[in-house]
């Protein structure tokens, strides 16, 4: 359903979302949590800050962060920066014409349905709707 860039952007996104508010992640650990390969999450990380959805910072306290809160990032944004959505215009039965009213093939309605409720899924879910909180720190409280 998504491309191997968009899981990962997400497994990075939902990894950020899940740190407490304004601390960032170094590109190494956040590497290393989500198991993306370095040189590729940093090219999924330049995307994601261009797009405005990750901070990044220099020095000590320095890494990445959310640039906005997780439940205003919509997975649409997402799918949107690394892959599209136009692909589901594309005919089911015959890819190289879009899907049409005009001209329906026999899948046409059946499919139809099933790309709304995609886009609709897209549009509705959150990163705070599908990230974890993290864990606590070794050694820290427990409650």
């Amino acid at each position: 359903m998504f491309s191997t860039t968009t899981e990962y952007a997400l497994r990075a996104l939902t990894t950020l979302a899940a740190q407490p508010c304004g601390i960032a992640i170094l590109g190494k650990e956040l590497s290393r949590r989500t198991a993306v390969p370095g040189s590729y999450l940093t090219k999924i990380m330049l995307a994601l800050r261009n797009a405005g959805l990750v901070a990044t910072a220099r020095g000590s306290d320095g890494g990445y962060r959310l640039a906005r809160a997780a439940a205003s990032i919509r997975l649409l944004e997402v799918v949107q920066l690394f892959q599209g959505i136009t692909p589901l215009r594309r005919c089911l039965l015959s890819p190289a014409q879009e899907c049409s009213e005009a001209n329906p093939c026999s899948a046409h309605h059946a499919w139809k349905g099933l790309r709304a409720e995609y886009i609709n899924f897209l549009e509705r879910v959150t990163l705070a709707d599908i990230s974890n909180p993290a864990p606590p720190a070794p050694g820290g409280p427990t409650s």
